[in-house]
């Protein structure tokens, strides 16, 4: 070890000390209203469009689901489309998820589509195609096209394959220059994919979660923490403690947002969701963000939850498997967190 590990090591150190003494300190939800505004200062603001209304691109008749696509606007200068998978027979209003894709081609992946939009037939990526099975269960799915990822890439990786490349180290470092970061201008379009979808006459808004796969869990969670329409939140391929995972194993830049090891650990920043409910998978042989990790995160959750009298809504799942999507719990646990907290009245009345 050397003298930069061992400096690394009591930095590491000194924070969890300073996080413990700080917390003994404060009242508990005083704690967590001063971590919710440090963490949407911490990632930045971005002013809102004032862009044109949503628009329909395309419909297309998938079988025993439509799948949409939409034009929407979430900051200036900016639209960014979206996939739309509606169940064919819905009875009213039904709940929703906000589907968060990760590293990759963006939100084709998840929906059965190749990058250039046709269907793929293949063998599914990492990502499993996890909108389809959603979407079967019964739930309005919504795929933001996740900004530095396929078509929303930066001009000059659009010639390079969308499978292997992003944008995310320029669009990154660009935006700390201004005090900014990626995950804010991210979850700021995210934050105008839920109001096209809660917006939507089909869909009840009491009932809407979130599922995000690796980056898109950290989306997923920064997102929930910051706005409790998100009810349900399912997290797959990512959680886990700081030390345990970006800490320990290489990482894309868009993983790190300055001064959140200062504050909390990241299993308290996730613990912002408590009470509501929360499903953790994680693969037992994932190299990048290790199953070790995610159980220590689990662990420390159960305390938060347990504090919050609402350890009945924290559910995990460490499956056999790499960095991927499983869902063999998983998606049985959204659909059903979800179709419970359904309101029956928005849904009558939809019918009537």
């Amino acid at each position: 070890m050397t003298q930069a590990d061992a400096y690394l090591d009591r930095m590491y150190e000194q924070a969890l000390a300073r996080h413990q003494q700080r917390a003994e300190g404060e009242h508990a939800e005083v704690r967590r209203m001063r971590l919710r505004g440090f963490l949407r200062d911490a990632i930045g603001s971005f002013p809102r469009s004032a862009g044109a209304e949503p628009s329909l691109l395309e419909r297309v008749d998938c079988g025993s689901y439509v799948r949409e696509r939409v034009l929407l606007s979430g900051v200036d200068g900016m639209d960014f489309a979206a996939y739309v998978l509606v169940p064919k027979e819905l009875k009213g209003r039904a709940p929703a998820v906000l589907a968060i894709h990760g590293h990759g081609y963006g939100s084709r992946e998840i929906v059965g589509l190749t990058p250039d939009g046709s269907p793929d037939d293949g063998e599914p990526t990492c990502h499993r195609r996890f909108a389809l099975p959603l979407v079967e269960r019964g739930l309005i799915v919504i795929a933001p096209d996740v900004l530095g990822f396929g078509e929303r890439r930066l001009a000059e990786d659009m010639d390079k394959d969308p499978r292997a490349s992003s944008s995310c180290y320029k669009l990154s470092t660009s935006l700390m220059m201004y005090g900014k970061t990626l995950t804010g201008l991210r979850a700021a379009e995210l934050a105008a994919s839920l109001d096209y979808l809660a917006s939507r006459a089909d869909v009840d808004p009491h009932s809407i979660g979130a599922m995000g796969f690796s980056g898109g869990a950290l989306l997923a969670w920064t997102c929930a923490a910051l706005d409790e329409r998100l009810r349900a939140v399912l997290l797959t391929g990512f959680p886990g403690t700081y030390k345990g995972t970006i800490l320990s194993v290489f990482h894309c830049v868009d993983n790190f947002t300055p001064g959140m090891l200062a504050e909390a650990e990241l299993p308290e920043w996730i613990g912002l969701l408590a009470p509501r409910p929360l499903f953790i998978e994680s693969g037992s042989d994932d190299p990048i963000f290790p199953s070790t990790s995610a159980l220590e995160a689990v662990a420390e959750l159960e305390l938060l939850y347990r504090r919050a009298g609402a350890e009945e809504r924290l559910a995990w799942d460490v499956f056999p498997g790499v960095h991927e999507v499983s869902g063999r719990l998983a998606y049985d646990w959204l659909h059903t967190t979800l179709f419970a907290l359904s309101d029956p009245v928005a849904s009558d009345s939809s019918q009537s």
